[in-house]
């Protein structure tokens, strides 16, 4: 049996009919002499009242501009359209130009490292090309996030950084890869604790499985890892940019000369200007959200809490130790599998939890044969120690839970516009009582039982939340809107998710090797941190709780090219092309001579007019 869902444009005009006959039938029974003079002037003014208010209602031409700060966000101006839509074409246009840039020989490809980094590609890279080439791997230019990572440690002397190398091999829960002078790559040493976690143990062995396929075209290096889910290193924003200052001019800066650091806690890898050092930062309790609606233009942007100080207070990685650790002393070449804006970890394209693709494919139907339309999560409660010595309340996996199964009070979000009205203003915010919209829309739970937590917290969290049965894959693949979230660190299960014909909304605060190879809005749709975007998101494309407003085709085909993206970027040579490329620099930046380990190839550089020649 079909039910009729009666659209608001309907509503409005039904509205708009009774007030109609309800004034006619006034005006008609106010007709005497002695209230003509009233009856005038109260219908003049009911009318002029109906009509103010109604014509608001009515579609006009959107006047507002939403404003995309600098920090990443968009802020959003309810006299503009709804933002989604500028939000999908800005990427759209941005993601389709980037291809479009991309070099296509390798004469290009060096000539476009040079001008983005000043200086010319390393020692191999002509083989680094060959090898991207047979393996048709896209976008060649995009690895800035490696130049990032290794920038720094070009301000300091080679000797000093093998030294540093070396001391890291000792430390506790690390594990050193490498290849030798005769070609032979290997483990060379783990510094595991007997005690230490089988995941822990697994990972030298997986790394090494896939640096395998590229030996015999790997330079011979050393370099240690940590095997832990999250970054170890946080930087001082002055050490770090002396180092970067010594970089550009080819100089190096002795490491008796470097400056002291500054002991702020996390707050020391952000610049004196910065948003997180101008304001005073209360963790004591959740920050306080922002009364205007907005929502993520630039996700690199987004996460970076020196921009976003409010992210200390958000996310188990800064809440696990609030007042944050100091500083390192100096800059330490140690990798990760993620790390964040205030770590210099160098990070790696990890392949935990890779696939090529959802097996049986009758795991994941296609969109449209995707059944439920709620929002759908299930996850342990990792990301913080649950103890009564931190805050874990406030802790991302925490508050998402408690959010969005809230059943008392009400959450305002903005309406999605019908089909054929998207150049119509936001219509006013719509109040909707939470028992009604959070049933109906989210299905996000924490599984299994409380882990994470001392025996106190632990039945806490009983009590709070309810446990649900962990999913099957095969139940999971049948929910059109799945969200992703941090654990402990990185979400290991992105792969997956985005390789599914599911729409993916993602929350995150690690920048990943692929975050400039991947664009928000047109593979996946970005949430903030503190969740105060995700309402307006969800229900601009699955509808509020009745289904209306729903822009179901943008949710297809963001969700579809989500998928294309997954199997054409996100493969295992594409995986091995960033470590390739990722080797081929810290080789050179390790060697005791780095212009022998730099590439001697055709073009020149203009220092002075910053073009390619």
């Amino acid at each position: 049996m079909s039910t009729f869902k009666m659209s608001s444009r309907i509503r409005r005009s039904l509205r708009l009919l009774l007030m109609g006959i309800v004034l006619s039938l006034i005006s008609a029974l106010l007709t005497s002499h002695f209230f003509h003079d009233v009856a005038l002037t109260y219908t003049e003014t009911t009318l002029q009242f109906s009509l103010e208010n109604n014509l608001e209602e009515y579609p006009r031409t959107a006047t507002g501009e939403h404003t995309f700060r600098p920090d990443g966000l968009v802020e959003v101006d309810l006299l503009g359209p709804h933002p989604i839509f500028e939000l999908i074409d800005r990427a759209e246009k941005t993601w389709k130009e980037k291809k479009r840039k991309a070099s296509s020989s390798l004469d290009e490809a060096i000539a476009e490292y040079r001008r983005r980094y000043r200086r010319s590609p390393p020692k191999g890279f002509d083989k680094w090309w060959d090898y991207i080439q047979e393996n048709d791997v896209q976008l060649p230019d995009e690895y800035d996030q490696i130049y990032n990572d290794l920038e720094p440690f070009w301000g300091m002397e080679p000797r000093e950084l093998i030294a540093l190398q070396a001391a890291q091999e000792l430390i506790p829960d690390s594990y050193t890869l490498g290849k030798d002078a005769e070609g032979k790559l290997e483990v060379l040493r783990t510094t595991f604790r007997e005690d230490a976690h089988p995941g822990v143990k697994k990972h030298p062995p997986m790394i090494l499985e896939y640096l395998k396929n590229i030996e015999d075209v790997l330079p011979s290096f050393r370099a240690t890892f940590t095997p832990h889910d999250g970054p170890d290193l946080l930087t001082d924003h002055m050490l770090k940019s002396v180092l970067l200052e010594a970089a550009s001019t080819d100089s190096y800066i002795d490491k008796n000369s470097l400056p002291s650091v500054h002991h702020l806690g996390w707050r020391s890898a952000c610049p004196p200007e910065s948003p997180a050092r101008l304001i005073d930062l209360n963790l004591d309790g959740p920050p306080s959200q922002n009364p205007k609606k907005t929502f993520i233009h630039d996700h690199r942007q987004s996460m970076d809490p020196c921009l976003h100080p409010s992210l200390f207070g958000l996310h188990g990685q800064f809440l696990s130790n609030p007042n944050g650790p100091n500083p390192s002393s100096i800059m330490i070449p140690k990798f990760t599998s993620c790390t964040t804006a205030v770590h210099h970890n160098i990070r790696i394209p990890t392949p935990y939890l890779w696939v090529e693709d959802i097996f049986p494919r009758s795991d994941d139907p296609d969109f449209d044969d995707k059944e439920d339309e709620r929002l759908l999560w299930r996850g342990s409660n990792t990301g913080i120690y649950y103890d009564s010595s931190f805050d874990w309340q406030s802790s991302h996996r925490d508050r998402l839970v408690r959010l969005v199964n809230e059943l008392n009070g009400t959450l305002d979000y903005l309406i999605p516009p019908e089909s054929g009205y998207e150049d119509q203003p936001l219509s006013p915010l719509q109040t909707a009582r939470k028992a009604r919209i959070n049933p109906a829309i989210m299905d996000i739970a924490f599984a299994g039982e409380p882990t994470h937590c001392s025996e106190s917290a632990c039945t806490l969290m009983k009590n709070l939340y309810e446990y649900k049965k962990p999913q099957s894959y095969k139940d999971a693949g049948n929910y059109k809107y799945v969200f992703d979230v941090d654990g402990n660190g990185w979400s290991g299960r992105f792969k997956r998710l985005i390789t599914s014909n599911s729409l993916i909304f993602k929350s995150t605060i690690y920048p990943e090797w692929f975050t400039d190879r991947i664009a928000p809005w047109v593979h996946y749709i970005p949430v903030q941190v503190d969740l105060s975007d995700l309402y307006d998101s969800l229900i601009f494309f699955r509808g509020d709780a009745n289904g209306e407003g729903a822009h179901e085709d943008l949710a297809r085909k963001i969700a579809l090219q989500g998928r294309e993206w997954s199997k054409t970027f996100w493969r295992k040579e594409d995986i091995l092309a960033y470590f390739y490329r990722l080797f081929l620099e810290y080789a050179r930046l390790m060697s005791l001579d780095r212009e022998s380990m730099t590439f001697q190839g055709e073009g020149e550089l203009d220092l002075d007019g910053g073009d390619v020649l």
